[in-house]
């Protein structure tokens, strides 16, 4: 027997599309943080507060589209996974370039830079579509520094055991002894 449903009440359908904006024009295959900088720079550092964006790249690193997910405050964008990887997985991206302004011209990253480029890292690899690198534009465009020319975002090709009897299972034991985490 079904439930009735309370009167007033009505379960709204959504859709998510992606919606196209005035495009960036860019041909060229992204190579170095120099190109990133290139293609998102001169609007990053126009902004009178911090914006992050996100270029979503194609398997042959050429742009796909550029998001502006988060637009802050004068020195704090607060940018969350969920909003930087949205527009890669509806254009179907093989890669992306998170970018952000400081406005201050200071190009040191933040700790809260920091822990989001790691955050994205996990996360990216999650869903399959590699964080190539997040570049912090400073002052006018020519100016940047990249976490991936820095060491601090890689990209491991892990390679995944498709033998399910080569796998190494760890006893009961070994499991209770590490109080059943990993």
């Amino acid at each position: 027997m079904g439930k009735e449903i309370k009167e007033g009440f009505a379960l709204e359908v959504v859709s998510v599309r992606l919606v196209r904006d005035a495009p960036i024009l860019s041909g060229e295959e992204i190579k170095s943080p120099e190109d990133a900088v290139r293609l998102v720079g001169e609007q990053l550092s126009d902004m009178d507060r911090e914006v992050a964006c996100v270029i979503n790249l194609n398997a042959a690193h050429m742009p796909i589209n550029c998001h502006f997910a988060s637009m802050g405050s004068l020195n704090y964008s607060m940018a969350h996974p969920r909003e930087l990887l949205k527009a890669g997985i509806l254009s179907n991206a093989a890669g992306m370039i998170l970018a952000h302004n400081h406005t201050s011209g200071k190009l040191l990253p933040s700790e809260d830079d920091v822990r989001l480029t790691d955050k994205m890292q996990q996360v990216c690899e999650l869903v399959g579509i590699p964080l190539v690198d997040h570049v912090i534009v400073g002052g006018d465009n020519s100016r940047y520094f990249s976490f991936h020319e820095k060491g601090l975002v890689k990209n491991p090709q892990k390679e995944y055991q498709i033998d399910y009897r080569r796998l190494e299972w760890d006893s009961p034991a070994e499991v209770a002894e590490r109080g059943g985490r990993r």
